[in-house]
């Protein structure tokens, strides 16, 4: 029994001082994450949240007041431009087309017995014309005779009277047909009246009829058959057959964040998902990148509120899909992530590993600071990584080395300077990583790995 005793004991202070000289061995040391320094492809992702939307949609709203008679269409339905949608009672308005084309038809009548009568007068005018050509002649043959006395002043005189009387007739054949001619152009005056009246009388016809302006879906239909509507008048609104969306271009209106609208270009790429449709992914670009800031809290714009509230403010963009999808209804929640920057093959680092040190923390000598560091003299704090080098004597340390950073991705971000692929880098822990200082022994943590890097894109 006293020799179990004591070669426990002897184990006991044998895993004392092995612990002790452990102890003795990491005092000074400070446990910290590492990674290594890897080139790798990065892409920065801007992401809004909004629905999905037709680039063309219009409602149909009611030109006048009456029963609706007639829906052709339902919600879903695919509509052609052009095609009658919805109609309304028209008694009044068919029959004073209907009316105006007799009146225009009596009218053309009309005028056909003018053009008749105008024919009738120009062969009066000729008759005329040839009846005076004979009195001239003769007339003319009687002068001669009479000079010589061979006919009497009597039959002289009649030759006289009958040619004066032909010239009268003509002139008035010839009035009779300016007459007629006047006429017909009264009448076709008139006819283009009547046709101007069938066309204003065709036209409110045509009011009563709901006639779909461009190829679409029906996405709204507020009303039924037998209701009544009517139009709008002045800044009141009037009644709404229904809600036509051209679905042959579908954007994603979305909002994004007033310190990331800066980023936005026209035609940068981007991906949208649909909540309703999981999986799926559809491509595009963006076609607008709004100007003006709107209140995320009401979404009204900055311009139009009233009120001097400081909130977070958003910015709409819209996101033009390269292939719709029939799956596709306006309304749906979407989520658009835009890239904003892509660089493939760039030397990246883990973003938490950035961190900022002050110059002046090195100049410092047994807690006294250095003449040339006086408060006039401070200079900025610098960013940077800490970098684990190894001391003559092997030992691991830590040395600040100042970085210029590009573009950031999802996890990692550009390094533009002040590192090279392959170096490691300290990333944490973050606690750590604060109060690190330039010159500090390390120890790489062996129960905490850092994670796998995710890549920059996203």
């Amino acid at each position: 029994m006293k020799k179990i005793l004591l070669i426990v004991l002897a184990v006991v202070v044998a895993a004392g001082l092995v612990a002790f000289m452990v102890i003795k061995q990491q005092s000074g040391y400070t446990k910290v994450l590492t990674a290594k320094l890897v080139k790798q492809d990065l892409a920065t992702v801007v992401s809004g949240t909004g629905q999905i939307k037709p680039k063309t949609y219009a409602n149909l709203g009611a030109t006048a007041m009456g029963r609706i008679t007639h829906l052709y269409v339902k919600e879903g339905d695919l509509v052609k431009k052009g095609q009658t949608v919805a109609t309304i009672e028209n008694v009044q308005q068919e029959a004073n087309v209907a009316g105006q084309q007799a009146n225009i038809a009596a009218a053309k009548t009309d005028i056909a017995a003018d053009v008749a009568a105008e024919k009738t007068a120009e062969a009066n005018v000729e008759k005329a014309k040839a009846d005076l050509e004979q009195k001239r002649l003769d007339w003319e043959r009687e002068q001669p005779l009479y000079k010589d006395g061979i006919v009497a002043k009597s039959d002289y005189d009649a030759k006289k009277s009958a040619y004066d009387t032909d010239i009268a007739t003509l002139n008035q054949c010839v009035a009779a047909l300016n007459q007629a001619k006047a006429q017909t152009e009264s009448l076709r005056g008139h006819l283009q009246t009547q046709i101007a009246t069938l066309r204003a009388n065709q036209n409110m016809l045509d009011l009563t009829k709901a006639v779909a302006p461009f190829d679409g879906i029906v996405t709204n239909e507020p009303v039924r058959e037998g209701e009544t509507v009517v139009e709008g008048i002045q800044n009141t609104e009037g009644s709404t057959f229904m809600t036509l969306a051209d679905m042959s271009v579908i954007t994603a209106e979305v909002k994004v964040d007033e310190t990331d609208i800066v980023n936005i270009r026209i035609g940068q790429e981007a991906e949208v998902t649909v909540d309703a449709l999981p999986g799926k992914v559809f491509k595009g670009h963006v076609t607008l990148a709004g100007d003006q800031a709107l209140l995320r809290s009401t979404g009204v714009a900055t311009l139009q509120s009233t009120t001097g509230t400081e909130e977070a403010k958003d910015f709409k963009v819209v996101v033009t899909l390269d292939t719709p999808s029939n799956d596709l209804r306006p309304g749906l929640s979407a989520t658009a992530k835009i890239t904003t920057a892509k660089k493939p093959n760039v030397l990246s680092l883990p973003i938490q590993a950035l961190t900022m040190h002050n110059p002046e923390d090195d100049k410092s000598k047994g807690g006294v600071q250095a003449a040339s560091s006086s408060p006039a003299a401070k200079s900025a704090p610098q960013q940077g990584v800490y970098v684990i080098e190894k001391d003559a004597k092997g030992k691991l340390r830590a040395r600040f080395v100042p970085v210029v950073t590009g573009i950031t991705g999802a996890t990692d971000i550009e390094v533009l300077s002040g590192l090279a692929e392959g170096q490691e880098i300290v990333t944490g822990p973050f606690k750590t990583l604060r109060g690190l200082k330039n010159g500090a022994l390390l120890k790489r943590d062996t129960v905490k790995q850092t994670p796998p890097s995710a890549g920059g894109t996203s």
